[in-house]
């Protein structure tokens, strides 16, 4: 076997399924890329077991082969090099050796064979979305699932997808987040479970990314398409928490407020609440909002006050200031509306400007009974 490649195309493949190993596995065959040649074509791979990324890249060939080579060790070689063909040679004594413009390397490797194969979507319904639709439900949505071991179906994003919409879902039970687009849709109705980490690599790697993403789901995997890259992951088995149920529908205490000046202030008060808690308070009454954190353990208290549009009865309500900093940071506006009803019901934002046609988003945020 023998191949050459650009060795900055090689360095950007690798970097992007880089993402997929893990620092520690349990088969040490998953600390390595799998290198496929079939014609001019190297099909190159990452695997933890759960999530398996492939991307092709065009070569110089002569023969067909496939074998692993360490993943580490290739990405800091290859990001010293300056742009330039290297050649890989299979060699007689086990090593695949690189030849570049100024000296060469020799690198153990594995056969191929060893590497797992990833797993075969059969029987998969199919929709497709544009990646910038996609890239930015992931964005929206993915900051609000959780980490809680014990409830794995709610450390991922809810997919549900319908012949009127798709719908993408998270949430930790202290905030939750529901992006819609009305404009797209799926062809029958699905809802699956999709887990973190191919998430995290899809928003990275979709930014900036101007294609079509097929997604084909059936009831345990989920495969990816876009470009030359696959994406295959096994999804979270569970039934997702009723999370309608939880969105109040009756908010008669509306304010509207300048998101980045409601952020700024609230980031600031928030340095003086306690450290546990990170409790601050909003009051609101005619058109003033007065923001408030006190650390009583510490004897540090701040007040500000916001000019806002307020419509209902006079309020006090306690909200987590992370939980509410990480809500106003994710959205893309100038403007929003807190929705409220009681001060121990949850208060729902959303944008009023900065959406596109067909998209809905709205978060929802939990309080935190005050201490008086």
């Amino acid at each position: 076997m023998k191949f050459i490649v650009s060795s900055a195309s090689l360095l950007k493949e690798l970097q992007m399924l880089g993402g997929v190993i893990n620092n520690t596995n349990t088969l040490p065959i998953l600390d390595n890329f799998l290198f496929e040649i079939n014609g001019n074509t190297l099909t190159l791979t990452a695997s933890d077991l759960e999530t398996t990324f492939s991307s092709k890249i065009t070569v110089e060939s002569e023969g067909n082969s496939a074998l692993a080579l360490p993943a580490r060790l290739l990405i800091d070689t290859l990001k010293t090099f300056p742009e330039q063909p290297l050649t890989f040679l299979k060699t007689e004594k086990n090593t695949v050796e690189i030849i570049a413009n100024n000296g060469k390397y020799a690198v153990a490797y594995v056969p191929g064979e060893e590497f797992p194969k990833a797993t075969q979507v059969v029987d998969a319904a199919s929709t497709v979305v544009s990646s910038s639709i996609l890239q930015t439900a992931i964005h929206s949505t993915l900051f609000a699932s959780g980490n809680d071991d014990l409830r794995p179906v709610m450390s991922g994003v809810f997919f549900q997808f319908s012949t009127e919409s798709l719908t993408f879902v998270a949430t930790d039970a202290h905030k939750l987040v529901k992006y819609t687009r009305n404009d797209v849709n799926a062809e029958q109705t699905a809802e699956f479970i999709m887990p973190k980490k191919p998430l995290q690599l899809l928003k990275g790697i979709l930014q900036g990314i101007d294609t079509d993403v097929k997604i084909n789901y059936n009831e345990t995997n989920a495969l990816f398409i876009f470009g030359d890259a696959v994406l295959t992951c096994r999804l979270i088995d569970g039934k997702y928490p009723n999370y309608e149920a939880v969105i109040p529908k009756e908010n008669p205490n509306q304010m509207q407020v300048n998101r980045l000046e409601f952020l700024n202030s609230v980031r600031r008060v928030s340095i003086f609440s306690n450290k546990t808690t990170h409790q601050i308070r909003l009051k609101l009454a005619g058109a003033s909002l007065q923001i408030s954190a006190e650390d009583f353990d510490y004897s540090n208290s701040a007040e500000e006050r916001l000019d806002c549009d307020f419509q209902g009865e006079d309020l006090q309500i306690g909200f987590n200031s992370r939980f509410l900093i990480e809500m106003l940071n994710s959205l893309d506006c100038s403007q929003i509306k807190l929705s409220m009803s009681l001060p121990n019901r949850a208060g729902l934002l959303t944008p009023l400007d900065g959406t596109e046609v067909g998209e809905d988003i709205t978060l929802l945020v939990m309080p935190v009974m005050l201490n008086d």
